[in-house]
This record gives structure tokens, C-alpha cells and sequence, in this order.
């Protein structure tokens, strides 16, 4: 494994610095519980420091209207990612709990990709177009209609693919030429801050533009909701947090941004190859510990192949059982944190109680770190609460159908709507399914969705808008309609 790179920082009008008071908080290694660094304990003058800069950096430098500036160090911060990339990987692993496979896609190369494609989306972007003339009220107009920056933006970011989510919010956020504060969450904050240093370092972005904030506690950050001075807030998290957020940017009326969370079916039809789908479902709630908002993790299977399928999800598991990340053919690390590892022991509980048996699992793992069992559920049906809640751990739970309505029913009736997948024998098939589920996304036949230019969000209360695609870009951006004399 790469060194790691330098201590944490924070970011703030250009410069580097710790907390103003000081202050630090340890960072530790999921997979062993040994701390591995410190972060800055940011405090309240610090994140009203990074808003300051922020406002002064978009009302009264060029950022948000020198598209030129703004493409050029974009392009930079691209190059600093790719030259530092071995660290940023080690450190992503240490820190996050990621196995190192994940960093060909969500832990690293398609988020560094996804940098490079908005920043060429910005380039060759549309910000002005034409109406033409036409004569409302009888007065001949010429209407142009421009998209500007939306202002000052406050990124709200968790700690499960961190890399990934903070490039998806600060990458369009900067190229659409606004000025950022980043927040990561505390169980993150050196992959965020190792941001912030390249930017500093390696970039000409200039100061207040881009600032990183490190605080332990929730009420130092939450003025990152409420205050005037922040038009926008993008926020990926749990979907209790995002309702306050919700809440707390009301009396200002700031654009908001949720990404939240999910309790996502696979819908194995009853043509389906119910084993393979079973197995790659069952893979796919391992990876990443199951710290995925959009991995699939209930798996919706026909009644008469009920049997096959937890058998096949239960073999699948105790296959890939847990590694430590840092191991080159590790799927399933840690949790991230002690906390979450009670959270999710918590919910074996609730399945016993509710009648549900474990099909492999149903524990938690003694030894140093944060170590769950992949875990299958049996005999719950979709009312029960290991059903509907949004658990984030390696536990699947098998849910039988009795026809293509029964499992269009069963993937609705959920309070959340982020993603999904269908499969069929027959592709029409499974496409006529596909278009009743009430979700954001969704994979067909084993189809793949993620991707820099494919939109990302979901119905319901997994959120409010899209991130990523052209979708994602424009979030960050206002629209202005003039008309003057034709």
C-alpha cells in the first residue's frame, strides 16, 4: 500500500490551517480500530471564515464568469487527481474501509472521470440561448434566456464513497462557476481535506472559491443550512437528516439538493435465472459491507423458487465472507465505525423478534474493527421493518412473489425510491416491469446505470433532484429570462 498522504487540513480562503482553536479529532482505520491520523475539529469561526470566503470569492472575484478560468483549473485539479492517485487510493482504503476494487470505479476512476466529462460539458455548455423575437402585449421583443451560477453552494457529504460524492457535488458545482464549502462527514474528513490540499497546491482556483470545513459536531456545521449567505445546500446522507436540512434552509429558501436513502429490490420475474440473480444480488449487498445507497437489498423472487434463492444468496455470501480491504480480492470489508456496527447488529434482533431466520449471518464478528457477518434473512415479508428500512450493512432479505403485479407491488410499496433491477428471460418483459417501478434508477437483464453521464437520484424520500449528467450540472444553476426591444 501507498504511503498516506500529508496530515488533514482544512481548507479555508486559500490556505491551509488547522481548527482556530486548535482542536482535533483522531481518524481511525475500520478495519483494525487503530488511529491512523488526525483531523482538524473545526469550529464555529472556521466554517463562518469558509463562508465569508465563499461569498466574497462569487460576489467579487471572476469565478463565475470566466468560463476560460474556470475549465483551466478544473483541468489541473484532473491532472493533481490522476498524479496523486496511488495515495489517494491507500488513503481512501485506510480511512473509508474500501476494498480496493471499488477504487476502478465508485472509490476513485469514475469520479476523477466524472471530473473530466462536466468539465467538458462546462466547456462547450450553452449558458445563453435565443428565443427569438415575438411581440407579447403587443410589444416586439427579443428574449434571451441565460443560466448563471446559482451562488454560493454548501456540500453535505457521508462517509460511504466520499471521494465519489464529493466530486459529484464540488466538480459541476465549480465548473456551473460557483463558490463551494465543503463538509465532510467526521468519520471522512482526510479524503475531503486531501481534496482541499490539491486544490491548494495544484491548482490556480483562486482564494475562497473552494474551501473544506472538518467539524466533529452537527451544530458547529448547521449554520451551513440556515445562513443567509448560502444559496444552495447539496447534501447526501440518511433520509432523517435530510428532512432537517430540509427544514432548516426554509426560512432562507435556498435551492436544496438530497440525495438519500434507499431500500432498493431486485425483481427476479418467473422466466428469470433466479440462481444467478440471487447470487449476483447476494454480491453485490456484500460489497463495500453493504455501505452502498443504491445496492439492491431486497431480493424480490417468485414463490416457487423462494427455496433456491436463499439458498443460492446464503452459499454466495459465506463465498466472499470479510478481508480486510487492503487485501488485493477483498469484496467485503468493515463498517465504518463502532456505531454502525451496533446499529446493524440491532437489526438481528429485530428480524428474530420479527420471525425472520438467518440463512447465513445474523452477527457480529470478534475481532479488531467494525466486522458484520454477510447475512441473509429468511421468512419476513415486506411489511417488516429489516424490509423497509435502510439498514446499510451486508444483510439481504429474500422476499417471495406470486407475479409480475405482486412484485411490481411489493418494490413500491417502500417509502423510498432510488434504484432497483429487473430480470427476465424476456427483455420486453422485464422493460414493461422496469417502467412501473417508482424508482430513480434502474438496471434490466444486468444493464449498468452508473456512469458520469447518467443522471442519479431518486423518487420519494430518496431525494430531491439528480447529480451527475447534464442533470447534475444544471442543478447548480439559476435561470434569467431578458427581453429588449426587437
Amino acid at each position: 500500500m501507498s504511503a498516506l498522504p500529508p496530515a488533514a487540513q482544512q481548507l479555508i480562503d486559500g490556505k491551509l490551517v488547522a481548527a482556530s482553536d486548535g482542536a482535533s479529532y483522531p481518524i481511525f482505520n475500520p478495519a483494525n480500530g487503530e488511529e491512523i491520523g488526525q483531523a482538524p475539529d473545526g469550529t464555529a469561526a472556521d466554517v463562518d471564515a469558509a463562508i465569508a470566503a465563499a461569498r466574497r470569492a462569487f460576489d467579487e472575484s471572476g469565478w463565475s464568469t470566466d468560463r476560460d478560468l474556470r475549465i483551466r483549473c478544473l483541468r489541473q485539479l484532473h491532472e493533481a487527481l490522476l498524479a496523486n492517485a496511488d495515495a489517494f487510493r491507500a488513503l481512501t482504503t485506510a480511512e473509508v474501509g474500501m476494498p480496493g476494487f471499488m477504487m476502478g470505479a465508485a472509490g476513485f476512476d469514475v469520479p476523477v472521470e466524472g471530473l473530466k466529462w462536466v468539465t467538458d460539458l462546462a466547456e462547450g455548455y450553452e449558458f445563453e440561448s435565443d428565443l427569438g423575437v415575438a411581440a407579447p402585449m403587443g410589444i416586439p421583443s427579443r428574449r434571451t434566456v441565460r443560466r448563471e451560477p446559482i451562488g454560493v453552494v454548501a456540500a453535505i457529504t457521508p462517509w460511504n464513497v466520499p471521494t465519489q460524492i464529493n466530486l459529484a457535488k464540488v466538480g459541476p458545482a465549480l465548473a456551473a462557476g460557483c463558490t463551494v464549502v465543503l463538509k465532510p462527514a467526521p468519520d471522512t474528513p482526510w479524503v475531503a481535506a486531501e481534496l482541499g490540499r490539491l486544490v491548494a497546491e495544484h491548482t490556480d482556483i483562486p482564494a475562497g472559491v473552494f474551501n473544506v470545513v472538518t467539524p466533529r459536531s452537527n451544530d458547529v456545521a448547521s449554520v451551513l443550512s440556515t445562513d443567509p449567505r448560502i444559496d444552495m445546500v447539496s447534501f447526501t446522507g440518511s433520509t432523517s437528516v435530510g428532512k432537517a436540512i430540509m427544514a432548516a434552509a426554509a426560512p432562507t429558501l435556498k435551492r436544496v439538493f438530497l440525495e438519500l436513502g434507499g431500500k432498493s429490490a431486485a425483481i427476479a420475474l418467473d422466466d428469470a435465472n433466479v440462481a444467478a440473480v440471487a447470487g449476483g444480488t447476494a454480491f453485490a449487498a456484500c460489497i463495500h459491507a453493504g455501505q452502498g445507497c443504491a445496492i439492491t437489498t431486497r431480493l424480490i423472487v417468485p414463490r416457487a423458487k423462494y427455496d433456491e434463492a436463499v439458498r443460492v444468496a446464503a452459499e454466495t455470501m459465506e463465498s466472499i465472507g470479510v478481508q480486510d480491504p487492503a487485501e488485493p480480492n477483498a469484496i467485503c470489508g468493515p463498517v465504518i465505525s463502532p456505531l454502525q456496527r451496533e446499529r446493524v447488529a440491532a437489526y438481528f434482533d429485530i428480524a428474530r423478534e420479527e420471525g425472520g431466520t438467518f440463512a447465513t449471518g445474523g452477527a457480529v464478528i470478534d475481532q479488531p474493527g467494525n466486522w458484520i457477518q454477510p447475512t441473509v434473512v429468511a421468512g419476513l415479508d415486506n411489511s417488516s421493518r429489516l424490509a423497509q428500512e435502510e439498514i446499510f450493512g451486508p444483510v439481504l432479505v429474500v422476499i417471495p412473489h406470486d407475479g409480475d403485479d405482486d412484485a411490481v407491488r411489493i418494490a413500491n410499496d417502500s417509502a423510498y425510491g432510488l434504484s432497483g433491477s429487473v430480470d427476465s428471460a424476456d427483455l420486453e418483459r422485464a422493460k414493461a416491469v422496469a417502467a412501473r417501478i417508482r424508482t430513480g434508477t434502474l438496471a434490466v437483464n444486468g444493464g449498468v446505470w452508473f456512469s458520469p453521464d447518467a443522471p442519479f437520484g431518486g423518487y420519494k424520500q430518496s431525494g430531491l433532484g439528480r447529480e451527475m449528467g447534464v442533470a447534475g450540472f444544471e442543478e447548480y444553476l439559476e435561470t434569467k429570462t431578458i427581453a429588449e426591444p426587437a
